[in-house]
């Protein structure tokens, strides 16, 4: 019988499996054998906190992160011949800035099904609770690491947002979160919106939607914090 391929969701942070992760999808998880994964060590964790009676050494996990060559990724499909595998992200949904689409693609070409299972995603949540437009929106990634690569940029996404009613979303490393804000806050119109997602699903969950104006009295505390940063170019 052939296998499908399950995209598994994980926490977002430190929150109970029982608040994100629903039942049926635990039931799941728990009769995977074969894991494709971005860290094996926190894959393993996770796993047994899903389920404590799952036997770790009995299960076979596959490196899927950044560094995976498509020639390596390859070599994951034959695994779906007799048994459903399961991608697992970091964090929230794998295919979505994370490096789980190169196995999804292969499955598909291969004629394998493959099963987005329900769970946390940061960015659609950071998206509905913006207040933006949920019609018409991209999700951008990181921004250039250096400070004039990254205005230019805030600013081409600001320019798109106001020309097309679009909502643009991206990320920056946690420690990074500052600087971005800065970068933001300085170059980009005082009119336009701006929200922070920080902790999503956690007991320190902060999102707050102000115009960039505004954002200027403000200090959010989001550094080292994993954050969704929201940009519409539409004042209030």
């Amino acid at each position: 019988m052939m296998g499908k391929l399950y995209l598994i969701p994980n926490l977002l942070g430190e929150t109970a499996i029982g608040g994100v992760i629903p039942e049926d999808v635990v039931h799941i998880i728990k009769n995977i054998k074969v894991f494709a994964t971005e860290n094996v060590k926190n894959t393993r964790r996770y796993l047994k906190k899903i389920e404590k009676s799952i036997n770790i050494d009995e299960l076979t996990f596959l490196d899927l992160n950044e560094h995976s060559d498509i020639k390596d990724i390859e070599t994951y499909v034959p695994y779906l011949a007799d048994q459903d595998v399961g991608i697992i992200s970091e964090a929230g949904c794998p295919g979505i800035a994370d490096p789980g689409a190169e196995l999804v693609a292969l499955a598909h070409k291969h004629n394998y099904q493959v099963i987005p299972l329900v769970g946390p995603s940061s960015i659609l949540l950071a998206l509905i609770a913006s207040g933006a437009n949920g019609q018409n929106f991209s999700f951008n990634g990181y921004l250039p690491v250096t400070r004039p690569e990254r205005i230019k940029a805030l600013k081409v996404f600001e320019k798109q947002s106001a020309v097309e009613n679009r909502t643009q979303l991206f990320i920056e490393t946690p420690y990074r979160n500052l600087q971005l804000f800065e970068d933001i806050i300085s170059a980009l119109s005082p009119t336009t919106r701006l929200t922070i997602a920080c902790d999503i699903t956690t007991e320190n969950e902060y999102i707050k939607t102000m115009s960039i104006k505004d954002w200027k009295h403000v200090k959010p505390d989001i550094n080292k914090r994993p954050a969704i940063f929201v940009l519409y170019a539409r004042s209030f």
